[in-house]
């Protein structure tokens, strides 16, 4: 139960900040957000606040915000169409039926001749009993259209993710992927604060019972300062040299708490994951408090975790990593479970992981993501116009429907690895 509801926290907190990016560049710019969501599929709970539907959502494989223009807008009102109409106490249409008239006996019915709901937000049309004088009316910017007793705000070109700018889209799409880095290191620096920040030379805080390093003798405070007469500077040095060297016997130079220098032979573990063998000593890093060295933690440690993701990333398209490395919701919960049960700190650690990994993937310009629609809009900005609607809308429908079929096949891959 407890990693139910640390999973349910943690992609909750990953896509509301990813969305709440979008939602309020898209608020800042003028748009209309018609719906904010957390999830996909049939609704479970929403509420509506300052025009836009809150909603969570069955599936959780993501999130969207709904801008006004990225769907084919309202009903189109045709010339004889008979809709009823309500107005407000300025004389202004606020409110449109297009059915179930008769359910709105206050609504004034007419035939339509003409309407414009995007720029001149008017309605022309005769009464149903006199076809010789055409009247006029005007309609509200924040009418509502009503269809089958659900109403939903008509949204005035200017209100349109089209009608912005080049700038003001791209800032939109890429506000998502934005937060989704800025929540990495603000997790990195809440941990900082917790644990403290590891120092940047290979100091050993501990070495774990039974392992090849407690085996060869290294302890709390040691600092590895060479290996094979290969200078050690910094942590991530030593941690490299050792997964590379899995089985093979190694020398060392390790300066001791003291102030002592001795030579030691440690041969590291082999460990395997998802196919990819290295070596592994079993010791942890010091960390040391740093009020200020937290603050450079968080985005350094954002930075490193960027370009390990984008590494792998490059393998994966390169075929040097197979697309069984690839985790879904199953995948991800497991290893959830797994950052759980070795306590808080590494689940904070995997949620800003994650964050990163959120950001990254939702960055690359693929059909129906961030990057993708970024892309486009690229395209508009270099040919001076934009690319026409529907077929873009194609591109990003096939994209979304081959994403799809990935999760299915990523998920199944989750679960042959754990259950098969």
């Amino acid at each position: 139960m407890t990693t139910v509801i640390a999973f349910i926290i943690m992609f909750g907190l990953l896509v509301f900040i990813h969305e709440f990016g979008h939602l309020i560049f898209a608020k800042r710019a003028g748009m209309l957000a018609r719906e904010f969501a957390i999830g996909f599929g049939p609704k479970i709970f929403d509420f509506t606040r300052n025009e836009t539907v809150y909603t969570i959502r069955l599936l959780p494989i993501g999130g969207y915000v709904r801008v006004a223009g990225d769907d084919p807008e309202m009903v189109e009102l045709k010339p004889g169409h008979h809709i009823g109409l309500e107005f407000n106490d300025a004389g202004k249409v606020n409110k449109i039926i297009v059915n179930n008239k008769s359910k709105h006996p206050n609504a004034r019915v007419i035939e339509v001749e003409h309407a414009d709901l995007d720029h001149e937000l008017v309605i022309k049309g005769y009464e149903l009993d006199d076809e010789d004088h055409q009247l006029q009316f005007a309609v509200d910017e924040k009418a509502l259209m009503v269809v089958d007793e659900k109403a939903t705000q008509i949204a005035p070109y200017d209100r349109q993710f089209a009608s912005k700018s080049v700038g003001k889209r791209a800032m939109q799409l890429f506000a998502g992927p934005m937060m989704n880095f800025l929540l990495a290191i603000v997790i990195f620096i809440i941990l900082g604060l917790i644990q403290g920040v590891p120092t940047e030379q290979a100091i050993i805080d501990e070495a774990q019972p039974n392992s090849p390093a407690a085996e060869a003798g290294l302890q709390h405070g040691d600092e590895i300062i060479q290996i094979e007469g290969k200078t050690i500077s910094t942590w991530e040095d030593f941690t490299k040299t050792i997964q590379d060297h899995p089985e093979e016997e190694l020398s060392m130079k390790v300066k001791r708490e003291n102030g002592n220098t001795d030579d030691i032979t440690v041969t590291p573990a082999k460990q395997e994951e998802r196919g990819i063998t290295f070596g592994q000593l079993g010791v942890t890093h010091l960390f040391e408090k740093s009020f200020f060295g937290t603050f450079k933690y968080g985005f350094m440690e954002t930075y490193h975790t960027t370009q390990t993701i984008l590494t792998n990333l490059f393998m994966l398209i390169t075929g040097q990593l197979s697309i069984e490395m690839l985790s879904g919701p199953v995948g991800i919960y497991d290893v959830t479970n797994q950052a759980v049960q070795n306590g808080f700190n590494t689940f904070l650690m995997w949620t800003a992981m994650l964050s990163v990994n959120l950001g990254i993937v939702n960055l690359v310009p693929l059909p129906a993501l961030d990057g993708g629609r970024l892309l486009f809009v690229g395209i508009e900005a270099v040919r001076g116009k934009p690319v026409d609607p529907q077929k873009e809308g194609i591109v990003h429908f096939i994209g979304f429907a081959l994403l799809m079929l990935l999760m299915i096949v990523v998920t199944w891959n989750d679960i042959q690895r754990l259950f098969l």
